[in-house]
C-alpha cells in the first residue's frame, strides 16, 4: 500500500506491527542566520502524529533555534513549516505546549494564581483551568503548594508546576527541552510515565535532550543536528540496525575453553570475562558471515547459556556520528 503527497508517511511502532500515521509537524529546508552565524542550514524534519520525536545534538548545534521557530518566537530566513498538514500560522500556537530548558515562572506570584493566569493565556476559561489544575495537583500530590510563592519552591518543584502548565490546555504538539534536568530518579520516572500517557491519549511530543538513555527509552524517531545541519534522522530501530557491528555476546556455563574454539574465517575474538560459574565472551563477525557458523563452532567450547547480538547504544551512535561529522 502506498500513499502519495507530503503529508503521508509510514510509521512503524516498536511492537512490530505496521500502521500509517500522518505528519503533525514538518520543517522543510529551514535556514536561520544571526549576523555572521548560521544557526540552521537547510534543516528538514518530519514528526509523525502521536509519536515521540527526539531532537538531538551538541550544545550550540541549532536545536533551540529550531524549537523557537516552531513556537514562532523567531522566524526562519527561508524554508517552510507545516502544522497539522497546513502551513504554520499564528493561531497554531494555541495547540502547542512548550516547556523550555530555561524555566520561566514569576518568582513572587503564588503558584495557583500563576497557573490560572498562564492557562487563560492559552485560551482556557477560569473554570476550566481550575478544574484541570485540581486534577493535576491531586495527581502530583502538590495541593499544599497552591498558595505558596514560586520562590519558596525548590527547582524540582518549580519544574513540576511548569510541566503542568505546559500540558494543561491539552495541546496536540508538546515540546519538551531537557524536561528531566534537575529531577531525581523518582520524579524522572513520574514524568516519563506521564509523557507516555500523553502520547497514548493522542499527543505528539518533540523531545530535546542530551540524555541518550531517555532517547532509547522514549523516542520513536530522531533527528541529530550538528553545526546547524541535520546529519542523522530516522526511526530508532532502523538507525541502531544501520550502525550494528556484528558483535555477539555468548554466555557459557562454567569455563570457556578457548583452545577448543574452532577457527572461523573473518571472526574476531574480542574479550572474555570469567567467574566461578559463568564465562562471558564477545565475538565480532565480518559482514556476510552467518551466525549459525559461529554458534556451530562454539558448541565444543562449552555449554552455551545465552547468545545475543550486542546492539550499539544511541550514546555510542551519537558520539560516532558527531565526531565523523566534525572530521
Amino acid at each position: 500500500m502506498k500513499f502519495s503527497g507530503k503529508s503521508a508517511i509510514l510509521y512503524i511502532r516498536r511492537s512490530n506491527f505496521e500502521i500509517y500515521r500522518m505528519e503533525i509537524f514538518s520543517a522543510n529546508q529551514v535556514v536561520k542566520r544571526f549576523a555572521t552565524q548560521t544557526a540552521l542550514d537547510k534543516v528538514s524534519i518530519s514528526v509523525p502524529e502521536q509519536s515521540i520525536f527526539g531532537l538531538l545534538g551538541p550544545n550550540g548545534a541549532g536545536k533551540t533555534t529550531l524549537i523557537r521557530i516552531i513556537n514562532q518566537i523567531t522566524a526562519p530566513d527561508s524554508g517552510e513549516l507545516f502544522f497539522n498538514r497546513q502551513k504554520l500560522k499564528a493561531d497554531d500556537i494555541r495547540m502547542i505546549g512548550y516547556l523550555p530548558e530555561e524555566r520561566g515562572l514569576y518568582k513572587k506570584m503564588k503558584v495557583g494564581e500563576q497557573c490560572i493566569y498562564l492557562a487563560q493565556l492559552k485560551g482556557l476559561t477560569k473554570n476550566d483551568a481550575m478544574r484541570r489544575l485540581k486534577y493535576w495537583f491531586e495527581k502530583f500530590e502538590i495541593q499544599s503548594w497552591w498558595n505558596r510563592k514560586v520562590e519558596e519552591l525548590s527547582k524540582g518543584m518549580q519544574q513540576k508546576v511548569q510541566f503542568i502548565i505546559t500540558i494543561l490546555h491539552e495541546p496536540k504538539l508538546l515540546i519538551f527541552d531537557e524536561p528531566f534536568s534537575g529531577f531525581d530518579p523518582i520524579n524522572v520516572n513520574l514524568l516519563i510515565t506521564e509523557i507516555l500517557e500523553l502520547r497514548k491519549k493522542g499527543a505528539t511530543i518533540i523531545f530535546s535532550t542530551h540524555n541518550m538513555e531517555s532517547v532509547e527509552e522514549l523516542c520513536d524517531e530522531i533527528c541529530l543536528i550538528d553545526k546547524a545541519k541535520s546529519i542523522l534522522s530516522g526511526n530508532i530501530s532502523d538507525i541502531k540496525s544501520k550502525y550494528r557491528s556484528n558483535t555477539f555476546r555468548v554466555v557459557f556455563e562454567g569455563r570457556f575453553e578457548k583452545s577448543l574454539f574452532r577457527h572461523i574465517d573473518h571472526c574476531e575474538f574480542i574479550e572474555e570475562e570469567q567467574d566461578a560459574k559463568w564465562s562471558t565472551v564477545k565475538f565480532r563477525l565480518s559482514n556476510g558471515i552467518a551466525t549459525n557458523d559461529l554458534i556451530s563452532s562454539l558448541l565444543d567450547a562449552g555449554k552455551i547459556s545465552s547468545f545475543n547480538e550486542v546492539m550499539p547504544s544511541m550514546r555510542d551512535i551519537f558520539i560516532n556520528v558527531v565526531q565523523n561529522s566534525q572530521e
